[in-house]
């Protein structure tokens, strides 16, 4: 038998070893059961566990290929404030979870010689995302799309994971209860920018009534422009 630090305890018999373990406050492991006599540890197999779980989730994070995932900031610049925001948490799951993001803005009719007002959108997204990403690729004209690469920021994350482990130390929280918080939060972000990405699917599905309310200027450059801009135009 091994003891709790690693000491050779020796050969002795199971209700003498149980009792050794019991006295200790830990668990009498048995590590080698092909070993005649079986070889058994005197160790904490919960803590056993965490730690081998978490050198396990290191490996694997330390394997893992950062995929390039795509956001679409809209099919026009006529795109609802609130439809960024879902754009912008959604990018900011894959940038957390390790991954690039290539965001991409497109244009509808005349819209295309305002590639100014969709740089602006842009950098709404890009100012958002600033304390978890970093620019890869800045922003090129392609057709009738720009498009721009972010990447993790991983020494920003980091902070921002630190911030979150003593949080979780204020509240009382134990590593194990931190990790599984963790987890289950990420599993929430993923889960919701799921959601919202097939509730957008299925707006974008939906015929646009473009056109219907327009003025002829508006017609004219392809999309709709804020009343207050036209109020010179229209006396």
């Amino acid at each position: 038998m091994i003891g709790p630090e690693n000491e050779q305890i020796g050969v002795i018999e199971r209700e003498a070893a149980l009792r050794m373990a019991e006295d200790a406050g830990m668990d009498l492991v048995e590590i080698s059961p092909e070993a005649r006599p079986p070889v058994c540890k005197i160790m904490d197999y919960g803590k056993y566990k965490y730690e081998l779980s978490k050198k396990q989730n290191k490996s694997k994070a330390a394997s893992a290929v950062s995929d390039l995932k795509e956001v679409r900031l809209g099919r026009s610049i006529k795109v609802d404030p609130h439809d960024i925001d879902i754009r912008i948490r959604r990018a900011r799951v894959f940038l957390m979870d390790g991954h690039k993001v290539q965001l991409v803005q497109m244009y509808r009719g005349r819209e295309v010689v305002h590639r100014n007002l969709g740089m602006d959108i842009m950098q709404r997204v890009v100012d958002a995302l600033a304390d978890v990403a970093k620019i890869e690729m800045a922003p090129k004209h392609v057709d009738r799309r720009t498009i721009m690469i972010v990447s993790p920021d991983k020494v920003k994350i980091a902070k921002i994971e630190a911030q979150l482990k003593r949080e979780q130390k204020a509240r009382g929280l134990s590593e194990e209860q931190a990790e599984a918080e963790a987890r289950a939060a990420r599993q929430a972000a993923r889960e919701a920018a799921e959601k919202e990405a097939l509730e957008d699917e299925n707006d974008a599905e939906e015929p646009d009534d473009e056109g219907a309310d327009q003025t002829p200027e508006e017609a004219e450059l392809g999309f709709d422009i804020e009343p207050e801009k036209f109020d010179r135009k229209r006396r």
